[in-house]
């Protein structure tokens, strides 16, 4: 997951895919919410028209990562 910000223009592209995957089509999913597909029907990403108003103080990610584990040469 890539997350783009354009303060110019107040965009906000939360890709799932790998970033310049090409769209399909898009949908309006809500006001100022386009959901990006693949020929697939799969979602690519999400972009965020008006960002600062259209989140406004609402911004809020979770993220959980699968990390392998770490041991420490010498340690026990």
């Amino acid at each position: 997951m890539n997350v783009e910000y354009d303060p110019t223009r107040d965009v906000l592209y939360l890709w799932l895919a790998t970033p310049g995957t090409t769209a399909a089509s898009t949908t309006v999913v809500s006001p100022g919410v386009r959901a990006d597909v693949d020929q697939e029907g799969t979602m690519i990403g999400l972009e965020v028209l008006g960002a600062s108003d259209v989140l406004e103080d609402n911004v809020q990610f979770e993220v959980e990562l699968d990390l392998p584990q770490h041991t420490t040469a010498g340690s026990t």
